[in-house]
């Protein structure tokens, strides 16, 4: 009993942690937190070695990786701040600029990671602010909601949805045929509100002045990474195997003169993997303590579905929130995937805190000089997760997708779903 209760207060303790960031006194970020509390419940015989090094889902790691790659290098390519300059150039005015920006990210978040959009984008959007005289806070707050809003769309958005495509089996296709329309009328709504709490941004009139940003590319490398990721996306949309068809992109990239191996490597988010291994480990620990039937009521209809997604993602982030919830919810209950996807990632735009992306443009908007607060983030954030979260539950349910799941081809879906007789040709 006493090693019993060691254990439970271990696992606590690895969440609180994991849900503040850091754990009073002590240099720790949620990677180490997560590695640290995995060690110390193998030790106190929660799980074997063997069954923790089962417990880390292959397919869900390598994917990941595969899609750090391609995005390393992208942005050395200098991609990311070509598109960005590329479609600002199509407006000056403040809410064409709002418009574009919001359209930009949040369509490139459905394409390539979020967090890799977040980094790249706010230094540029900075940028951009200073040289039109703008605000750059209602600016911060677009390139932030909309990398999360635009995640959504796709399983290769962010992590969560990464996770959730190796758990469901739903095809590529198949997930973004469903929640990219969400998504894109979500992008519309921040953009509406916006407008409502930044008066300023509501104009048509073209900004006074306006500098043309450098863009640095390095063309060789960028016409050969946009040859790779375009035979890369052919293959999510025909429905090659995620996992084997990222990593062989992967593969392809880092065979170069270009590109020394230090530096695509050196980029590499490994305390993202680190964590994800982690936290794979401490779910299983989780679920053998029995811990898990607390939310087993909650995840037998699909409004506690979503509701749990966004309370634990809030809680504990939306990584861990999907881990905890993934093993309550049947292979083929495609619905509560996919509010299982929307809920954890729509859940990150409730405060600064609630996704890595937030945290990223706020860091990076303070080191240049810009503090991007809390409850700056709040006013924007509760009534955009609210709307976005009812708009996207009621699209779920209205188009009704069965508990057997979607189709698995995109055949398929070129013939038309007859999900409750409603979405048939």
């Amino acid at each position: 009993m006493p090693q019993l209760i060691v254990q439970y207060l271990v696992l606590g303790l690895s969440y609180l942690g994991l849900a503040v960031g850091r754990l009073p006194g002590l240099r720790m970020n949620r990677a180490t937190i997560a590695l640290v509390g995995s060690a110390l419940l193998l030790a106190l015989g929660a799980i074997s070695l063997e069954e923790a090094w089962h417990s880390i889902d292959a397919v869900t790691i390598v994917f990941l990786l595969s899609m750090m790659v391609v995005n390393v290098h992208l942005a050395y390519s200098g991609f990311f701040q070509l598109a960005l300059v590329s479609v600002l150039r199509l407006t000056r005015s403040p809410l064409g600029l709002m418009v574009v920006l919001t359209f930009s990210s949040g369509i490139l978040s459905a394409v390539f990671l979020n967090d890799t959009l977040a980094i790249v984008f706010t230094p540029l959007t900075l940028s951009l602010t200073q040289a039109l005289g703008l605000n750059p806070i209602p600016y911060l707050l677009a390139l932030a909601g909309a990398t999360n809003l635009g995640s959504m769309a796709t399983l290769s958005g962010n992590p969560q949805n990464i996770l959730i495509g190796s758990m469901s089996k739903i095809a590529y296709l198949d997930f973004a045929v469903v929640l990219a329309p969400v998504a894109l009328i979500s992008l519309a709504v921040q953009v509406g509100l916006l407008s409502l709490l930044y008066p300023e941004v509501r104009s048509l009139k073209p900004c006074a002045s306006c500098a043309v940003m450098p863009v640095r590319l390095y063309r060789p490398l960028l016409v050969k990474t946009l040859v790779v990721t375009a035979g890369l996306l052919i293959a999510f949309v025909v429905g090659a195997p995620l996992a084997e068809a990222a990593l062989l992109a992967a593969a392809v990239l880092l065979v170069t003169r270009r590109l020394k191996p230090e530096r695509a490597l050196g980029a590499i988010e490994w305390n993202v993997l680190l964590l994800f291994s982690g936290l794979f480990i401490l779910t299983e620990c989780t679920q053998s303590l029995n811990l898990l039937g607390i939310f087993s009521a909650w995840t037998a209809h699909p409004l506690g579905v979503l509701a749990a997604a966004v309370g634990l993602s809030n809680l504990v982030s939306n990584v861990p929130a999907v881990l905890l919830l993934a093993p309550l919810i049947p292979t083929d209950d495609t619905r509560s995937w996919l509010l299982l996807a929307a809920g954890s990632t729509l859940a990150g735009n409730l405060t600064l805190f609630g996704s890595i992306a937030n945290l990223i443009v706020a860091e990076a908007a303070l080191k240049l000089g810009h503090r991007l607060s809390f409850w700056q983030h709040l006013q924007f954030g509760l009534p955009l997760t609210l709307v976005t979260l009812a708009l996207t539950y009621g699209w779920l349910m209205a188009i009704g997708a069965p508990a057997s799941g979607l189709p698995d081809t995109a055949a398929d879906t070129a013939i038309g779903w007859d999900w409750a007789g409603r979405c048939g040709n």
